[in-house]
């Protein structure tokens, strides 16, 4: 017999009951696997210890129905049209109201369906509920009968249209849990228990088949654990990977960070003083940079970073400095040009409403080293973007824009931002995040 490992990777079409053509819509919906359909996890869960009875119906009360539709259409108001069903559930009825989007609320429900509803209870003419979520409940399977809760799982018109339904799934799903002895778990019993952990086979179970609500957390505490922590292990991962990366140290402080220094009008304070010192510790070392610069508005980021891009051009490599809006560049640029200037470092704009011409004279002077220091937005990767030696990135607004955009800068470009030095080492850029003003 094949081992637990093994059978998860087995073919969706080989599980009992699914064949050809159910196995073509799974696929389209991403299931191709045994393990796909164990995670294919239910949208949300109905526990039926919650369902209210329409007889006991209050105004303004949060509930979950199930029902049946006894009648359903459209109507027309003034204002335009809206569809409307009444449910019954055996103590009484309601009505359900929808203004928005009535046209495909009217080619999803029909007479008979039944149907799971949650939201606000409201008072007009009868109770009803205006723009209630909805599920639709297998028709020939009594809901309650699944148990306390009923996972409602993600279903397209694709998976419809193959005849597949939420009894479906549960069917398939329980069809592989009787052939799975063994699941694999990622974790030893001691971390388990140390963390509050069920094993991974009984979390997969009880996501789709919970005995009730304390068990289903259990299982959605285990699921949202593994996800967490395989998240963080790819970040540890990362940044081994970013820490093994080559780059050419940046030793020296340089003539123009001294001369910008000499003519500040300030003193930098303690704290600047320490930052700066860290950056250019790192900026020292043979690996990657990556480095988050944060403060209060006002507290001297600016003049950090300013100092930092001065190093750097004082080791002989180039700076750009990503901003998220061409407003947010124009008032980097002046800032930085201001400093600059005092050190005669060239500096450069580099927005998307640039005549042709310009653009043209800025690439030629990056590619070939002339311009230091580059603001811009989302040009500065473009493909045609090229840098003599970029050496040090400072992304604006980490949070908003920079995660994409910064691999975009290193890695579209090759060997564009990946350097090499007199002596053939090979050097990826620094990277400072933050936010300016």
């Amino acid at each position: 017999m094949a081992s637990a490992a093994t059978q998860l990777i087995t073919p969706i079409r080989f599980i009992k009951g699914v064949g050809p053509a159910r196995s073509k819509a799974l696929s389209q919906a991403g299931i191709e696997t045994v393990e796909d359909l164990l995670y294919y996890f239910p949208r949300r869960h109905l526990d039926r210890t919650s369902i209210t009875d329409c007889k006991d119906l209050k105004k303004d009360s949060v509930v979950t129905i199930v029902g049946t539709v006894k009648s359903c259409g459209m109507k027309i108001i003034r204002r335009g049209k809206l569809f409307q069903a009444l449910i019954e559930d055996g103590t009484g009825f309601l009505t359900l109201t929808w203004f928005n989007g009535a046209a495909y609320v009217k080619k999803s429900i029909k007479v008979g369906d039944r149907l799971a509803i949650h939201g606000k209870v409201d008072f007009y003419r009868g109770f009803q509920i205006v723009h209630p979520e909805y599920d639709k409940l297998d028709i020939d399977s009594e809901p309650l009968s699944t148990g306390s809760v009923i996972p409602l799982y993600p279903l397209n018109q694709t998976l419809r249209s193959a005849g597949l339904a939420h009894r479906s799934l549960r069917k398939f799903i329980r069809n592989i849990q009787n052939q799975l002895d063994n699941i694999p778990d990622f974790y030893t019993d001691d971390f388990k228990q140390k963390y509050y952990l069920i094993d991974r086979k009984d979390a997969l179970s009880a996501i789709h088949f919970a005995k009730d609500v304390a068990h289903l957390k259990k299982a959605i505490y285990r699921l949202k654990f593994d996800e967490h922590f395989f998240l963080q292990l790819g970040v540890a991962l990362k940044k081994e990977t970013l820490d093994r990366i080559g780059t050419n140290p940046l030793n020296k402080t340089g003539l123009y960070a001294k001369l910008i220094y000499d003519q500040l009008d300030f003193e930098l304070t303690i704290a600047q003083k320490r930052v700066l010192k860290e950056i250019h510790d790192d900026m020292k070392k043979p690996v990657m940079m990556n480095r988050l610069l944060q403060g209060d508005v006002g507290c001297g980021k600016t003049i950090i970073a300013i100092l930092a891009s001065a190093i750097a051009v004082g080791n002989k490599v180039q700076v750009a400095i990503m901003a998220p809006t061409e407003i947010l560049a124009h008032q980097h640029f002046e800032v930085f040009k201001k400093y600059a200037d005092k050190a005669q470092i060239s500096t450069a704009l580099l927005v998307g409403n640039l005549k042709s011409k310009e653009r043209k004279s800025i690439l030629e002077a990056l590619a070939d080293g002339r311009i230091n220091i580059v603001v811009g937005t989302h040009a500065l990767i473009q493909k045609d973007v090229e840098f003599k030696t970029l050496g040090l990135v400072i992304v604006d607004e980490q949070h908003r824009f920079g995660v994409l955009q910064r691999g975009d800068l290193v890695s579209s470009k090759g060997t564009k931002s990946t350097l090499f030095s007199d002596d053939g080492y090979s050097y990826s850029p620094y990277f400072i995040h933050y936010v300016l003003w």
